[in-house]
């Protein structure tokens, strides 16, 4: 799993059409995984937010970036793969809907290594050129091996 992630960043149509009988059960495993993960990356930011700004303490930041990304962006990201399923009706290439969840769900897996690296920045230096360079690489190359996990799935009609 873990090689995929990478290879995912040199050749995303490649893994992501690999992964295209992957079960929805599995599925699940994968968004909540990555969610997982983006979680932790938050942890340093956050621990030097608590650190600046002793207000709002650590464990309140934790819980409520917790109750963001474990409960709130699945379904957020269920809601984002439906409606790019349905766009895709109008558009020649046809994008099965449990296909649009595994694009979707998979560049969000796989940005994942992205979105730590800009965790550690966040928490060890803060607000920086470093810390916008290493968000905009997460960012996008999220979008792009979502774009590319669509390409490799859609099917012309």
């Amino acid at each position: 799993m873990v090689l995929r992630v990478l290879e995912s960043w040199w050749a995303p149509r490649r893994v992501v059409r690999g992964l295209s009988g992957m079960p929805d059960r599995v599925l699940l495993v994968v968004l909540m995984l990555a969610m997982l993960i983006t979680l932790i990356g938050q942890a340093p930011g956050l621990a030097r937010a608590a650190q600046l700004d002793p207000t709002v303490p650590l464990d309140a930041r934790i819980a409520g970036a917790a109750m963001g990304t474990i409960f709130m962006m699945p379904l957020l990201a269920y809601g984002v793969a439906g409606l790019t399923g349905l766009l895709s009706r109008l558009t020649p290439w046809r994008l099965d809907p449990r296909h649009a969840r595994l694009a979707l769900f998979w560049a969000l897996l796989a940005a994942s290594p992205a979105t730590l690296l800009a965790g550690m920045v966040a928490g060890l230096i803060g607000p920086s050129a470093a810390l916008t360079l290493t968000r905009t690489v997460a960012g996008l190359g999220f979008f792009i091996i979502w774009g590319a996990g669509i390409a490799a799935l859609a099917r012309r009609t």
